[in-house]
């Protein structure tokens, strides 16, 4: 990871699949990112991101783990409406993008971008949304092979779906 690179995070953890990278500014969680291996661990370098990291590693250690975090107010009211029907979805069950879309009246695309377009992976589990035949995109990636898509079946198993393992 180069200096430029280390710089943007408050801290860069290890993660099952890679790395994760926690973002926090004014004691709010701005963003949390998935990360390739290659990035290697930041300490936290304020309070904020230790409490956020122990959090994320509490999660990585038991999927039923809560967070409990300060988030940032970011986003549109449409993509507040996807992320909350997100966070209904529970732990070991997934919902397609379709039931999404028809539980707030909406698309099925509208939902995936709003699920590409989250600040906070895991403490918002777009994970847990897929396509009506098959694992769909993963934070605005499709490549069946590529980095995002394995985070995503990474995490399903861990949370106990294994359709797409």
């Amino acid at each position: 990871m180069s200096d430029q690179e280390a710089s943007i995070f408050s801290a860069v953890i290890h993660a099952p699949f890679g790395a994760m990278g926690i973002r926090t500014e004014d004691q709010r969680v701005t963003e949390l990112v998935y990360l390739p291996s290659r990035f290697i661990e930041k300490a936290p370098q304020d309070a904020l991101s230790e409490q956020v990291a122990r959090q994320i590693y509490a999660y990585f250690d038991d999927p039923d783990a809560k967070f409990d975090l300060p988030l940032k107010s970011v986003g549109t009211a449409f993509q507040h409406r996807v992320w909350q029907a997100i966070s209904a979805v529970p732990r070991g069950e997934v919902a397609t993008y379709g039931q999404i879309a028809k539980h707030i009246r909406s698309a099925p695309r509208a939902v995936g971008q709003a699920c590409g377009a989250n600040w906070y992976p895991l403490v918002i589990p777009c994970h847990r949304v897929t396509a009506a035949g098959g694992l769909g995109g993963f934070a605005h990636h499709d490549d069946e092979t590529g980095f995002h898509l394995g985070v995503k079946r990474w995490l399903l198993a861990h949370e106990g779906v294994t359709a797409y393992a």
